[in-house]
């Protein structure tokens, strides 16, 4: 009896997945699609604040930790709303910039660890903000001022090189 062998029949299958990974991918086999995320990062807005956080990726940010989401608002009649802005960073000839830049709303409600987001709006706008769209109309002046002051401070050099269409929707 081959003890090797007996283990190696007992692995499971390993299913076809979608790999999101950091680095460039060369291979494009079955199965072997990527998304590359390496470009991409999150600001949360938390009322007057914006401030960068990666958990946001994973749904592990600061405000996302320990709450339990529904996708029913009612669920969290005493939660704040916060935001989630992907922004999306490319380079051309004049230099870095800020490419794609979508908003999602959140309400989350920490004493009652409860919160509200809709997960697949989420997911679309981070999709759209790695294909260079300006998506946000959804938020807020204050929310909009928050914003432009983060990436104007985070990176002078990338606001000015930005399209007049981001600095129009933060106007």
């Amino acid at each position: 009896m081959d003890i090797n062998n007996d283990q190696a029949a007992e692995k499971p299958k390993k299913l076809n997945s979608l790999n999101i990974v950091s680095g460039k991918v060369e291979h494009r086999g079955f199965g072997a699609g990527s998304i590359d995320l390496s470009q991409l990062s999150s600001v949360i807005i938390d009322g007057d604040e914006a401030y960068l956080d990666m958990g946001a990726l994973h749904a592990k940010s600061k405000v996302e930790k320990g709450i339990k989401f529904s996708t029913n608002k009612e669920d969290v009649p005493n939660g704040r709303t916060c935001w989630i802005v992907w922004v999306a960073a490319d380079r051309r000839e004049s230099g870095s910039y800020y490419a794609g830049v979508t908003s999602c709303e959140m309400s989350v409600d920490p004493e009652a660890r409860r919160g509200w987001k809709i997960l697949a709006e989420h997911v679309n706008r981070m999709d759209y903000a790695l294909k260079r769209r300006i998506l946000l109309e959804n938020l807020g002046d204050r929310e909009k001022a928050a914003l432009r002051k983060l990436l104007m401070e985070h990176n002078p050099e990338m606001w000015a090189n930005s399209d007049d269409v981001l600095k129009e929707a933060l106007a």
